[in-house]
């Protein structure tokens, strides 16, 4: 499939600044991100925003861009030939660029997320995210909750201000790499770009480290977030806090922090989706002769009239009991199972009378035990 042109993809003109360019691209990257887009528009948001990214990276870059320019997509794709690109070491010289952008986004990305180099400058570097669970109670799922948490965080370092060098002094441009942040290397017409190994990436070195947070012109504390619990979450959601994350490397944007939600187990419900489940233990002589129950829920107490005759695991069903769920219209249900209870540790009267009602069931015969006669039937034909 042809590709499309990259000034179509950004929606600037041919003719467009480099800073029109980087806005564009800034706003189709925010539209199509995939942290944005989830569900069924999640593959072609993706798929846009891989677009989007090429492009920028072609056009952001002066050579590149002259090359698409004169050449359209042969001039910036190693694998084609076009009219000024031959074989042979010079012939080769815009493809030995390209390569080298493509290996330092291997080599030069690896950290903190991802890197990306501004033109002369050190690499920047996006924070990595980071994941926190929270553990909360089925009530606070249902209804939501405001709450506070405490997160390892990263704050300017006071003794340098942030510069890393001891007072007094101050850091120097890295030699190695002459403040760019990467290095080349160079085997053949091929040119591999990667993290300076002296400054990692950032620039500079520090002759004399502030002994305070050890060079790094930042300590470690912790920070206090408020975090809002939707009503209606359920066990294993995420809730993203954006740039709560780790910091940046080089002025690079922060990570986002995921808060990962897990319900503890309740001493009467099981949450099934926005349908909860509750056994209801019943004795023998209210499942015999029936009337009213009372059952919880997570509201309040509801009522259950229980008909005469009712059978160990009868399932009475209360809608709208339930929870509603974050993404549903309408709460879910409350199914209540009975649990019919033998009557244990008899006196002995009441062993009697037990006996005795026994003995008139059986003189009533099959009317008070229609389960016992079809289990019976199905054993004898299992054995015929």
């Amino acid at each position: 499939m042809a590709k499309r042109d990259y000034y179509e993809i950004l929606g600037v003109a041919k003719n467009a600044s480099d800073e029109d360019i980087k806005k564009a691209y800034r706003k189709l990257a925010m539209k199509h991100h995939p942290d944005r887009n989830q569900g069924d528009d999640a593959k072609k948001a993706e798929e846009k925003f891989k677009e989007a990214k090429e492009a920028y990276e072609m056009l952001s870059d002066a050579k590149k861009r002259a090359a698409y320019d004169q050449y359209g997509h042969a001039g910036v794709d190693p694998n084609m030939g076009a009219g000024g690109f031959r074989g042979g070491p010079e012939g080769f010289g815009g493809f030995a660029e390209a390569f080298g952008d493509i290996f330092g986004d291997i080599f030069g990305g690896a950290q903190g997320g991802g890197g990306r180099r501004g033109a002369g400058g050190p690499q920047v570097y996006r924070g990595s995210d980071l994941s926190y669970a929270m553990e909360i109670s089925l009530e606070e799922a249902a209804n939501g909750k405001e709450t506070q948490i405490r997160i390892p965080s990263w704050s300017e370092c006071e003794t340098c201000h942030g510069s890393g060098a001891k007072p007094g002094t101050s850091a120097k441009t890295c030699p190695s790499c002459h403040g760019s942040g990467t290095v080349h290397l160079r085997q053949g017409f091929f040119s591999i770009q990667q993290t300076c190994p002296h400054c990692h990436g950032s620039g500079k070195i520090i002759p004399e480290p502030c002994t305070t947070c050890n060079g790094q012109g930042r300590v470690k504390q912790n920070k206090t977030l408020e975090v809002k619990i939707p009503a209606g979450i359920n066990e294993g959601m995420r809730i993203r806090s954006a740039g709560n994350g780790e910091p940046g490397m080089n002025g690079g944007p922060p990570g986002d922090l995921y808060i990962e939600i897990r319900i503890r187990q309740h001493d009467i419900f099981e949450r099934d989706g926005d349908d909860l489940h509750c056994t209801v233990p019943v004795s023998i002589t209210l499942a015999a002769l029936g009337g009213p129950i009372e059952v919880p829920t997570l509201s309040g107490k509801a009522e259950i009239d229980l008909p005469e005759g009712t059978q160990h695991g009868k399932t009475f069903r209360l809608r709208g009991k339930g929870i509603k769920g974050v993404r549903s219209s309408y709460p879910g249900d409350l199914y209540c199972h009975v649990a019919v209870e033998t009557p244990v540790k008899l006196t002995e009267h009441q062993r009697k009378l037990m006996k005795e009602l026994d003995e008139s069931l059986k003189k009533g015969g099959e009317r008070h035990s229609p389960n016992a006669k079809s289990w019976t039937d199905r054993v004898k034909d299992l054995f015929k």
